[in-house]
């Protein structure tokens, strides 16, 4: 099988040293072959999160083929005309995009008064395809995205985009009172899926109380 038809079986994608393993290649050879399907646009790379210290590996997937909202898909795409390179700013002027579109696309929902419901709302009409998840121990309630319609322009600049939708996260979050302190969003934080992570519902609920008071 080829590296492409790998990476499309596999629902988490792949890293280099899983393709290199399956294929028998040498790891220098997969590099080389992946970034070639990077810059078709066949594949798109993201940060793995294997959960240890230091910087992770890459993670290939292959790009989506699914229609997007128009003008969800303008906005991104307008950002990347905009918004060169990577780093600290790059993402803040992202996130501060991000957060005005999530306000926004929460205006435009059905009215809901559960902030968990409203993101996840948001988040499947613009084809993330969230499932809320069980609280963690901290009382983090965990939101699986397992589709990116939008990888493409991810592979274009993953810095930008990932926290342009880390925006609209907490952009929606603002717009229902809720804090969005912890409020974060992992490319591929868990083996199938992007991980968004929500303040506790407890937390939620204090503010709501605090702002009726």
């Amino acid at each position: 099988m080829t590296i492409l038809g790998l990476i499309r079986e596999a629902a988490g994608g792949l890293t280099a040293a899983d393709v290199a393993a399956r294929t028998g290649q040498h790891m220098s050879t997969t590099r080389v072959h992946l970034e070639r399907l990077v810059d078709a646009g066949l594949l798109v790379k993201a940060r793995a999160s294997g959960g240890l210290p230091g910087r992770p590996a890459w993670r290939y997937r292959a790009t989506a083929t699914d229609p997007v909202p128009a003008p969800y898909r303008a906005l991104a795409a307008a950002l990347l005309d905009h918004v060169t390179g990577e780093g600290p700013d790059v993402r803040a002027t992202a996130g501060r995009v991000g957060r005005d579109w999530g306000r926004q696309l929460a205006t435009a929902s059905p009215p809901t008064g559960d902030p968990i419901e409203a993101v996840t709302t948001v988040l499947d009409g613009l084809g993330f395809a969230p499932s809320v998840q069980p609280a963690t121990e901290s009382g983090q309630i965990p939101v699986h995205l397992h589709t990116c319609p939008f990888l493409d322009l991810v592979g274009k600049n993953p810095d930008a985009m990932c926290a342009l939708h880390a925006g609209v996260i907490r952009g929606i979050l603002e717009k229902h009172g809720a804090p969005t302190d912890g409020a974060t969003l992992e490319p591929f934080g868990a083996p199938a899926a992007c991980v968004v992570r929500l303040p506790p519902p407890d937390a939620m609920a204090r503010v709501e109380d605090h702002l009726d008071g």
